[in-house]
């Protein structure tokens, strides 16, 4: 009986050590070591890769899209973007769940809609025509077919930042329009701030609307 106690007890206290060992290795120092080294090789991306306005102030991330929209009128539940902007595309969060609809950092993920499925059709359209009409002005008229898709579709995430070179040309007549700027002035913007693809072959050319928006304000505050 006694041996039985004193073998219980010594491996409870080897299992208690064990834990408290393996917690201040696991638990402390290598989050500490792991945080370490990020902050010194990496500290933007360690920090969320933050990005800053001309003033210093973060105004984002340069991994996460978000809205340009204009307040809320009366009984709106849905705010009209804000046009003199560069718009980021769509962002349905999991299918428009009612709770991560505009790139709200609570869920991610696509809409797992089928081509077929009535409501992303209707989505689709109604996108569109927003598009078309949004950046048709005076002089420049967009056509249905000058839509790329990334324009009236979400990404896989519902959380993209990017927009393809095409669809920030598409909008570069409104957004000139909008802030009194020539045309040329903001298509050259628009090249400006166009990544290639990584090393030359993975993935699409691209445009990052935080930065092409930020590049845009100081543009403005240049002018006058």
């Amino acid at each position: 009986m006694n041996n039985s106690v004193g073998n219980t007890g010594r491996v409870l206290w080897a299992g208690l050590r064990a834990l408290l060992v393996l917690t201040v290795i696991t638990g402390v120092l290598y989050p500490l070591a792991v945080t370490g080294i990020a902050q010194l090789a990496f500290p933007s991306k360690a920090n969320g890769s933050e990005t800053k306005d001309g003033s210093g102030k973060v105004v984002g991330s340069e991994l996460i899209g978000q809205t340009y929209d204009l307040p809320l009128k009366g009984s709106e539940k849905t705010a009209a973007p804000d046009l003199k902007w560069f718009q980021p595309r769509p962002s349905n969060g999991l299918g428009g769940n009612g709770v991560n609809t505009r790139y709200k950092l609570i869920l991610s993920g696509a809409t797992n809609r089928s081509g077929d499925n009535e409501d992303l059709i209707k989505w689709v359209t109604d996108a569109k025509a927003a598009v078309v009409k949004d950046n048709s002005v005076n002089g420049y008229t967009v056509k249905p077919s000058d839509v790329p898709a990334d324009a009236v579709t979400s990404s896989g995430s519902g959380l993209d930042p990017h927009i393809s070179p095409e669809y920030a040309k598409l909008q570069v007549h409104r957004v000139a329009e909008k802030n009194g700027l020539d045309a040329e002035q903001v298509e050259k913007l628009v090249a400006d701030h166009t990544d290639d693809r990584i090393l030359g072959f993975i993935g699409e050319p691209r445009v990052n609307v935080l930065q092409l928006n930020i590049a845009l304000k100081n543009l403005v505050a240049a002018k006058g």
